[in-house]
């Protein structure tokens, strides 16, 4: 159903159930109180006089887990996937995502977020956390990506992946947590 601009009311005209039904009824099931159906979600507009409800899904995994490979994947041992996230959303979205990393050598550690489902984004250096050397606890880090203009998503069911790479030796993550807020 869309919104339609309500008709203007002139003096002495009868007011028929369909059109109330038009105008005042389906317009006000096009209202945000009427489109949220849980708490904690938002409103945003989907194209003109058009609105729907969306609500932030996240995911974590505190597990440690390694890899050696120098193009970004899926991790080794019991933490071998994500966090993952699959959720419907708009053309636009931010994403944020926090790592603890540490590599064996000199090397760098990197983790990223790939996006599959309607949408075919592929991780990307420009878009990760980087720590360089080795560190005894290695580092703690954060970033938002903003999904939109040239990384705009197609909208549908979409599902958020971080991945991870090194750059030489062996990077170890763990404190992994990945929030998606879809416009």
């Amino acid at each position: 159903m869309a919104w339609t601009a309500p008709m203007t009311a002139v003096s002495g005209s009868v007011f028929t159930a369909a059109q109330f039904n038009q105008m005042i009824r389906d317009n006000l099931n096009e209202t945000a109180p009427a489109k949220v159906t849980s708490a904690g979600q938002y409103v945003v507009a989907d194209g003109a006089n058009s609105i729907v409800a969306r609500g932030v899904v996240d995911g974590s995994d505190l597990n440690s887990g390694t890899t050696a490979s120098t193009t970004f994947a899926d991790l080794d041992g019991p933490a071998a996937v994500g966090p993952q996230v699959t959720l419907l959303t708009g053309t636009q979205a931010l994403v944020f995502y926090h790592v603890q990393a540490v590599n064996s050598s000199t090397g760098g550690a990197r983790a990223s977020v790939e996006v599959t489902g309607a949408s075919s984004i592929a991780t990307a250096d420009n878009r990760s956390i980087a720590t360089f050397g080795s560190v005894d606890n290695g580092i703690g880090a954060s970033t938002t990506v903003f999904y939109t203009g040239g990384l705009a998503l197609t909208p549908g069911l979409n599902t958020f992946t971080m991945k991870y790479r090194v750059s030489s030796g062996t990077g170890t993550f763990d404190d992994r947590r990945l929030i998606v807020m879809p416009l």
